[in-house]
């Protein structure tokens, strides 16, 4: 079997694609303060994926899984940030912001996007059952067999999370000029934001 085969790469597409915090964040950001600001957001939440793919690399995921409280506590904080989010995005007053997004420099977008995987404690799980799945049977280097998986997951959540951040700057002047759709994104964003905090509550070691 190759080392990137045709499932790995189509299951890593899906999994990329489908809607979460980064994927929010990042097309919040592409409206609030166009392409530029989208593409660091996209940077700093595939940068908050390193942490947790190290972890299921080295077994600090199952460590997390195993140890009373500590999956509670990462989680919870992430509940926090998610609830923080969505009130920052829901009583904003004028042009759509997400925390100010349109004010900060792009490495405040970094660091504010790596936060928002950070405190994903199912993360580490994910990829702690995910990339072992595509292991070589037999394999003499699986650690560096995982490393390169990992770096080929992160640069398409790179791309396609760039493109979610492009397509929404696209629609920054329609949006920005319509104060009912602009108020109708924010209440949707903010609604988005607290179904994953909700969903992150009900979520199971």
């Amino acid at each position: 079997m190759a080392l990137i085969s045709p499932e790995f790469l189509l299951t890593s597409f899906i999994v990329v694609i489908a809607p979460g915090t980064g994927t929010l964040y990042t097309i919040a950001t592409g409206l609030a303060a166009g392409r530029r600001m989208s593409f660091a957001a996209a940077f700093g939440c595939t940068l908050g994926i390193i942490p947790h793919m190290l972890a299921a690399i080295t077994g600090l995921a199952a460590i997390l899984h195993s140890t009373p409280g500590a999956f509670e506590l990462v989680k919870y904080a992430g509940v926090a940030w998610l609830l923080y989010l969505a009130w920052a995005t829901l009583t904003q007053r004028g042009s759509l912001s997400v925390e100010g997004v349109g004010q900060r420099i792009p490495g405040q977008v970094i660091s504010h996007a790596i936060l928002i995987n950070l405190l994903n404690p199912k993360l580490p799980l994910f990829f702690l059952a995910f990339l072992p799945q595509f292991i070589q049977r037999g394999s003499a280097s699986p650690i560096r067999e995982m490393l390169i998986l990992s770096a080929m997951f992160m640069l398409m959540t790179l791309l396609v999370f760039m493109f979610y951040g492009a397509f929404a700057a696209a629609m920054r002047g329609y949006v920005l000029t319509r104060p009912r759709v602009l108020q109708g994104l924010r209440a949707c964003f903010a609604v988005g934001f607290v179904g994953l905090g909700i969903k992150l509550i009900l979520a199971q070691r």
